[in-house]
């Protein structure tokens, strides 16, 4: 998946923001760094937020994505 993730990250127009969430796309979670894995979503684009949890409750996905909008310039 590393391949498509940045072929769709180089795709997508500018201004982009990257939020990584849960456990898995924050640090690699149980998976963590091996053979069939890149690791984390960090590894292989910037992230803008990090959202960890195995999964993340909701309210705080939507936090996170809201965090990554107030940063943003148009």
């Amino acid at each position: 998946m590393e391949v498509a993730l940045l072929r769709t990250y180089d795709a997508t127009p500018d201004p982009k923001l990257v939020v990584a969430v849960g456990d898995c796309g924050a640090c690699g979670g149980m998976f963590g760094t091996g053979y069939a894995t890149a690791g984390p979503v960090s590894s292989v684009i910037p992230v803008d937020v990090v959202v960890p949890g195995c999964p993340p409750a909701p309210a705080r996905i939507l936090a996170g994505i809201l965090t990554a909008l107030s940063g943003a310039t148009p």
